[in-house]
Protein backbone atom coordinates (compact mmCIF):
# COMPACT_ATOMS: atom_id res chain seq x y z
CA UNK A 1 0.00 0.00 0.00
CA UNK A 2 1.06 3.82 -0.41
CA UNK A 3 3.27 4.88 1.75
CA UNK A 4 1.79 8.21 2.20
CA UNK A 5 -1.45 6.91 3.27
CA UNK A 6 0.95 5.82 6.66
CA UNK A 7 2.91 8.82 6.50
CA UNK A 8 -0.39 10.86 6.56
CA UNK A 9 -1.82 9.08 9.31
CA UNK A 10 0.98 9.65 11.61
CA UNK A 11 1.17 13.60 10.62
CA UNK A 12 -2.40 13.56 11.46
CA UNK A 13 -2.47 11.86 15.04
CA UNK A 14 -1.09 12.83 18.13
CA UNK A 15 -2.36 9.77 20.20
CA UNK A 16 -0.73 6.32 18.17
CA UNK A 17 0.41 3.31 20.38
CA UNK A 18 3.00 1.04 18.64
CA UNK A 19 2.90 -3.08 19.85
CA UNK A 20 6.04 -5.03 18.59
CA UNK A 21 7.55 -8.00 18.52
CA UNK A 22 11.07 -10.06 17.27
CA UNK A 23 10.57 -8.50 14.19
CA UNK A 24 11.29 -5.14 15.45
CA UNK A 25 14.80 -6.24 16.69
CA UNK A 26 16.02 -8.50 13.68
CA UNK A 27 17.63 -5.97 12.00
CA UNK A 28 19.70 -5.02 15.33
CA UNK A 29 21.30 -8.56 14.80
CA UNK A 30 18.91 -9.96 17.25
CA UNK A 31 17.26 -13.47 16.04
CA UNK A 32 13.65 -14.08 16.22
CA UNK A 33 12.47 -17.22 17.66
CA UNK A 34 9.90 -18.81 15.35
CA UNK A 35 11.56 -17.68 11.42
CA UNK A 36 13.73 -20.16 9.76
CA UNK A 37 16.87 -18.84 11.20
CA UNK A 38 15.17 -17.91 14.66
CA UNK A 39 15.91 -19.46 17.74
CA UNK A 40 13.55 -22.18 18.02
CA UNK A 41 14.88 -23.65 14.92
CA UNK A 42 18.55 -24.35 15.99
CA UNK A 43 19.96 -27.24 16.57
CA UNK A 44 21.58 -27.46 20.23
CA UNK A 45 23.90 -29.56 21.49
CA UNK A 46 22.05 -31.07 24.29
CA UNK A 47 18.41 -33.00 24.38
CA UNK A 48 16.97 -29.90 25.89
CA UNK A 49 14.28 -27.64 23.07
CA UNK A 50 14.54 -23.98 24.10
CA UNK A 51 11.03 -23.92 25.08
CA UNK A 52 11.84 -25.91 27.63
CA UNK A 53 15.03 -24.18 28.74
CA UNK A 54 13.01 -20.95 28.61
CA UNK A 55 11.05 -22.14 31.58
CA UNK A 56 10.12 -21.53 34.96
CA UNK A 57 10.35 -25.02 35.99
CA UNK A 58 13.90 -25.81 33.60
CA UNK A 59 15.13 -22.32 35.41
CA UNK A 60 14.71 -24.23 38.89
CA UNK A 61 15.97 -27.47 38.38
CA UNK A 62 18.77 -26.80 35.71
CA UNK A 63 19.48 -23.10 36.21
CA UNK A 64 23.21 -23.56 35.38
CA UNK A 65 22.63 -24.79 32.02
CA UNK A 66 19.60 -22.39 31.86
CA UNK A 67 22.51 -19.48 32.32
CA UNK A 68 24.19 -21.73 29.62
CA UNK A 69 21.62 -20.85 27.16
CA UNK A 70 20.46 -17.31 28.50
CA UNK A 71 24.30 -16.10 28.03
CA UNK A 72 25.02 -17.56 24.85
CA UNK A 73 21.26 -17.03 22.93
CA UNK A 74 19.10 -14.18 24.61
CA UNK A 75 21.55 -11.65 25.75
CA UNK A 76 22.99 -9.45 22.83
CA UNK A 77 24.76 -6.48 24.76
CA UNK A 78 26.58 -4.87 21.61
CA UNK A 79 22.78 -4.41 19.42
CA UNK A 80 22.22 -0.91 18.33
CA UNK A 81 19.15 0.50 17.80
CA UNK A 82 17.63 0.06 14.38
CA UNK A 83 15.43 2.99 12.22
CA UNK A 84 12.16 1.71 13.54
CA UNK A 85 13.35 1.96 16.82
CA UNK A 86 14.58 5.32 16.01
CA UNK A 87 11.48 6.10 14.21
CA UNK A 88 9.21 5.32 17.35
CA UNK A 89 11.56 7.41 19.73
CA UNK A 90 10.83 10.72 17.23
CA UNK A 91 6.67 10.19 17.20
CA UNK A 92 7.67 10.39 20.95
CA UNK A 93 9.40 13.22 21.43
CA UNK A 94 7.23 15.39 18.83
CA UNK A 95 4.49 14.36 21.26
CA UNK A 96 2.66 11.96 19.05
CA UNK A 97 3.17 8.43 20.36
CA UNK A 98 2.06 7.52 23.89
CA UNK A 99 3.30 4.21 24.70
CA UNK A 100 5.50 1.38 23.05
CA UNK A 101 4.63 -1.82 24.12
CA UNK A 102 6.80 -4.13 23.52
CA UNK A 103 7.25 -8.00 23.23
CA UNK A 104 11.07 -7.90 23.81
CA UNK A 105 13.52 -8.02 26.42
CA UNK A 106 16.50 -6.53 25.04
CA UNK A 107 15.65 -2.91 26.01
CA UNK A 108 16.71 -1.00 22.81
CA UNK A 109 13.48 1.23 22.81
CA UNK A 110 14.66 2.84 25.43
CA UNK A 111 18.56 3.07 24.07
CA UNK A 112 16.66 4.90 21.29
CA UNK A 113 14.81 7.13 23.79
CA UNK A 114 11.62 6.09 23.93
CA UNK A 115 10.77 6.28 27.88
CA UNK A 116 6.94 4.97 28.10
CA UNK A 117 7.78 1.34 27.10
CA UNK A 118 5.84 -1.60 28.76
CA UNK A 119 7.76 -4.19 28.50
CA UNK A 120 5.19 -7.41 28.70
CA UNK A 121 8.07 -10.45 28.34
CA UNK A 122 10.49 -8.17 30.87
CA UNK A 123 14.34 -6.88 30.17
CA UNK A 124 18.04 -8.49 30.49
CA UNK A 125 18.48 -5.25 31.91
CA UNK A 126 17.10 -6.29 35.59
CA UNK A 127 17.77 -8.68 37.12
CA UNK A 128 16.65 -10.01 41.22
CA UNK A 129 17.78 -12.23 44.02
CA UNK A 130 15.32 -14.31 44.37
CA UNK A 131 15.82 -14.40 48.35
CA UNK A 132 16.01 -10.62 49.17
CA UNK A 133 15.12 -8.54 45.98
CA UNK A 134 18.80 -7.07 45.32
CA UNK A 135 18.77 -5.68 41.58
CA UNK A 136 21.71 -6.25 39.55
CA UNK A 137 22.46 -5.38 35.92
CA UNK A 138 23.27 -6.72 33.01
CA UNK A 139 26.64 -6.75 33.46
CA UNK A 140 27.07 -8.43 36.28
CA UNK A 141 25.24 -11.81 35.17
CA UNK A 142 27.75 -11.53 32.36
CA UNK A 143 30.41 -11.17 34.47
CA UNK A 144 29.32 -14.57 36.47
CA UNK A 145 30.49 -17.80 36.54
CA UNK A 146 27.88 -20.46 35.82
CA UNK A 147 24.78 -19.58 38.35
CA UNK A 148 24.75 -15.81 39.48
CA UNK A 149 24.04 -15.71 43.22
CA UNK A 150 23.08 -12.39 45.26
CA UNK A 151 26.65 -10.63 47.07
CA UNK A 152 24.18 -9.68 49.94
CA UNK A 153 22.22 -13.29 51.25
CA UNK A 154 23.69 -15.93 48.90
CA UNK A 155 20.64 -16.35 46.81
CA UNK A 156 19.94 -16.99 42.82
CA UNK A 157 19.80 -13.81 40.63
CA UNK A 158 16.83 -14.51 37.95
CA UNK A 159 16.74 -12.46 35.03
CA UNK A 160 13.63 -10.10 35.42
CA UNK A 161 11.93 -12.05 32.06
CA UNK A 162 8.84 -13.93 32.15
CA UNK A 163 9.91 -17.17 30.87
CA UNK A 164 7.34 -20.34 29.75
CA UNK A 165 4.84 -21.14 33.09
CA UNK A 166 5.37 -17.78 33.96
CA UNK A 167 2.42 -14.89 33.79
CA UNK A 168 2.57 -12.03 32.30
CA UNK A 169 2.80 -8.77 34.81
CA UNK A 170 -1.07 -7.77 34.99
CA UNK A 171 -0.52 -3.98 35.65
CA UNK A 172 1.96 -3.52 32.41
CA UNK A 173 -1.28 -5.70 30.98
CA UNK A 174 -3.98 -3.23 31.95
CA UNK A 175 -2.30 -0.29 31.36
CA UNK A 176 -1.59 -1.59 27.97
CA UNK A 177 -4.79 -2.42 27.39
CA UNK A 178 -5.78 0.98 28.26
CA UNK A 179 -3.70 2.85 25.78
CA UNK A 180 -4.60 0.36 22.95
CA UNK A 181 -8.42 1.25 23.90
CA UNK A 182 -7.98 4.88 23.57
CA UNK A 183 -5.47 5.17 20.97
CA UNK A 184 -6.60 7.03 17.49
CA UNK A 185 -3.46 4.99 15.37
CA UNK A 186 -2.50 1.46 16.56
CA UNK A 187 0.70 -0.02 14.52
CA UNK A 188 1.68 -3.26 15.08
CA UNK A 189 5.19 -4.39 14.16
CA UNK A 190 7.38 -7.47 13.80
CA UNK A 191 5.05 -9.88 14.93
CA UNK A 192 3.16 -12.79 13.97
CA UNK A 193 0.65 -12.13 16.43
CA UNK A 194 0.19 -15.78 17.07
CA UNK A 195 1.47 -15.91 20.88
CA UNK A 196 -1.11 -14.95 23.64
CA UNK A 197 -1.83 -13.89 25.45
CA UNK A 198 -0.22 -10.90 23.69
CA UNK A 199 -1.19 -11.19 20.53
CA UNK A 200 -5.47 -10.45 21.88
CA UNK A 201 -4.38 -6.98 22.82
CA UNK A 202 -4.76 -6.45 19.29
CA UNK A 203 -8.87 -6.85 19.98
CA UNK A 204 -8.55 -4.17 22.41
CA UNK A 205 -8.36 -1.38 19.73
CA UNK A 206 -11.55 -0.16 18.40
CA UNK A 207 -10.34 2.37 16.12
CA UNK A 208 -10.24 3.07 12.83
CA UNK A 209 -6.55 3.04 11.91
CA UNK A 210 -4.81 -0.29 12.86
CA UNK A 211 -1.37 -0.15 11.07
CA UNK A 212 0.43 -4.19 10.17
CA UNK A 213 3.82 -4.33 9.18
CA UNK A 214 5.34 -7.48 9.68
CA UNK A 215 7.38 -9.62 6.98
CA UNK A 216 4.36 -12.52 6.47
CA UNK A 217 1.03 -12.43 6.79
CA UNK A 218 -0.69 -12.34 10.00
CA UNK A 219 -4.09 -13.88 11.61
CA UNK A 220 -5.38 -10.35 11.88
CA UNK A 221 -4.12 -8.94 8.29
CA UNK A 222 -8.02 -8.46 7.22
CA UNK A 223 -8.89 -6.08 10.28
CA UNK A 224 -6.30 -3.82 9.00
CA UNK A 225 -6.66 -0.41 7.50
CA UNK A 226 -2.84 -0.61 6.50
CA UNK A 227 -0.88 -3.42 6.16
CA UNK A 228 2.88 -3.45 4.34
CA UNK A 229 5.03 -6.83 4.10
CA UNK A 230 8.55 -5.79 4.90
CA UNK A 231 11.11 -4.73 7.00
CA UNK A 232 9.71 -2.46 9.45
CA UNK A 233 13.20 -0.67 9.62
CA UNK A 234 13.51 0.26 5.75
CA UNK A 235 9.66 1.23 6.03
CA UNK A 236 10.54 3.58 8.88
CA UNK A 237 13.10 4.76 6.97
CA UNK A 238 11.18 5.97 3.82
CA UNK A 239 8.78 7.63 6.88
CA UNK A 240 10.88 9.39 8.38
CA UNK A 241 13.62 10.67 5.90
Amino acid sequence: MDVSIFKTFLEESDNIVFFGGAGVSTESGIPDFRSSGGLYNEKLKNSYSPEEILSHSFFIRHTKEFYDFYRSKMIYKDASPNAAHKGLAELEKAGKLKAVITQNIDGLHQMAGNNNVLELHGSVHRNYCMECGQFYDLDFIIESEDVPHCSKCGGIVKPDVVLYEESLNSQILEDSVNYIMNADIFIIGGTSLSVYPSAGLVNYYKGDKLILINKSKTPYDSKANYTHYGSIGELFLRIFN
